[in-house]
């Protein structure tokens, strides 16, 4: 029960770190954001960054099989040489 306490207060404060600090103990930044810490990363007390726990992205809703199904038409010859191309590329000949 401590420890889950711990790790919820931990998510809910933000620590202010400056450059050198992020720098010279990043291994020691990043066990802690595993646990649900996040730092602000400042440049002479101005925040340039956050450092937060990385979450993966939701696969299944970024791609749909299917969903442009019927709404794309490739032509039969969209593979064959375009000679107004070809002479515009290397001139005629």
């Amino acid at each position: 029960m401590i420890n889950l306490v711990y790790k919820l207060s931990l998510i809910i404060m933000s620590e202010s770190i400056n450059i050198h600090q992020a720098k010279t103990q990043l291994s020691k930044l990043l066990s802690q954001v595993a646990l649900g810490q996040e730092f602000t990363i400042a440049n002479r007390g101005v925040p340039v960054a956050k450092l937060i726990p990385y979450t993966p992205p939701d696969s299944k809703r970024d791609r749909i099989p299917g969903r442009l199904t019927a709404q794309i038409k490739i032509s039969d010859d969209f593979n064959e040489p375009d000679e107004e191309m070809i002479r515009l590329i290397y001139g005629d000949e």
